[in-house]
């Protein structure tokens, strides 16, 4: 895909940023897509994607891509780009990790990871992404679990500032995907993790399941109430410019084929918070199968 040559390119067209990717006057809607390589490789693929996102009014994605992946993904990443921000799309390179938060080859290989967007970006003037969405998930690893358990914060605050430091001169946003149990920490852990980045994305999943007895109302009603306690948990003594702007996230599998009414829920309560980043949909894979 993506290969690390031409680092002389990297800040060529640094500055040549589609016209709507740092518009923030409308909320965002956002949508994973995991496995692209796999997801893109069928005939109209992309358009297909394109097709989704305009009929569920979804204006961001999240394309995973790997150092490692195929050298003909570059184009098929490229055209995909083209297609979705001709439909006024944002697309941001989606990295994971588990690990990342510790210094050394861990958060270097992230890092890499970022530089070689950066890479694309500048072979691609005319295709870029719009931005990064990090994953890193260091909650995951045994010795980081626990209610409480915040050990990790710093260095994973620190993932973000670096992986920031990267897009930014290169004219790319930062969005970084965060867990309920970070916005428990106290109010200097959560400046902390706040002023990383621009903005963060709150995987608030599993508050309820299809098969768990509830009605819509009753659904609708607590993603409305726990949206807007976490909100309100997250900024909670901090004031300032430099906070970043946070998105809720459902998942499809909590919710079925009513997902669309519990994000326009989402967007209904919280809509006139000024730290509402909008709502992010995990994931359009779900869409496939429930298709296939």
């Amino acid at each position: 895909m993506m290969h690390g040559t031409a680092v002389c390119a990297v800040l060529v067209g640094a500055c040549t940023v589609s016209a709507f990717a740092q518009a923030d006057s409308a909320l965002i809607h956002g949508l994973w897509v995991w496995k692209s390589p796999t997801v893109l490789e069928a005939p109209g693929a992309a358009e297909a994607l394109r097709d989704f996102c305009k009929s569920e009014g979804i204006n961001e994605v999240y394309v995973s891509i790997s150092a490692q992946s195929e050298a003909g993904e570059e184009e098929q990443l490229a055209r995909m780009i083209a297609l979705l921000q001709g439909a006024r799309i944002r697309v941001e390179a989606l990295l994971s990790s588990t690990d990342a938060d510790e210094p050394g080859k861990h958060r270097e290989t992230l890092l890499e990871h970022a530089r070689i967007v950066v890479q694309f970006n500048a072979r691609h003037p005319g295709e870029r992404f719009d931005g990064i969405h990090l994953d890193v998930e260091p909650q995951q690893r045994p010795e980081n679990k626990g209610a409480g358990n915040l050990r990790f914060l710093p260095g994973l605050v620190d993932a973000f500032r670096e992986v920031r430091g990267i897009a930014e001169p290169a004219g790319m946003t930062v969005n970084a995907d965060i867990q309920n149990k970070l916005l428990k920490g106290d109010r200097k852990e959560r400046r902390m993790l706040l002023t990383a980045v621009p903005r963060v994305t709150l995987m608030m999943y599993e508050l309820s399941s299809p098969g768990d007895g509830e009605s819509v109302e009753q659904m609708a009603d607590k993603v409305q109430r726990v949206s807007q306690d976490y909100l309100a948990m997250a900024y909670d003594g901090l004031s300032g410019e430099n906070l970043a702007k946070m998105g809720i996230a459902l998942r499809t599998p909590d919710y079925g084929e009513l997902i669309e009414q519990m994000l326009k829920r989402l967007d209904e309560a919280n809509g006139t918070n000024p730290h509402y980043l909008g709502w992010a949909r995990h994931s359009y894979n779900d869409s496939l199968k429930a298709a296939n």
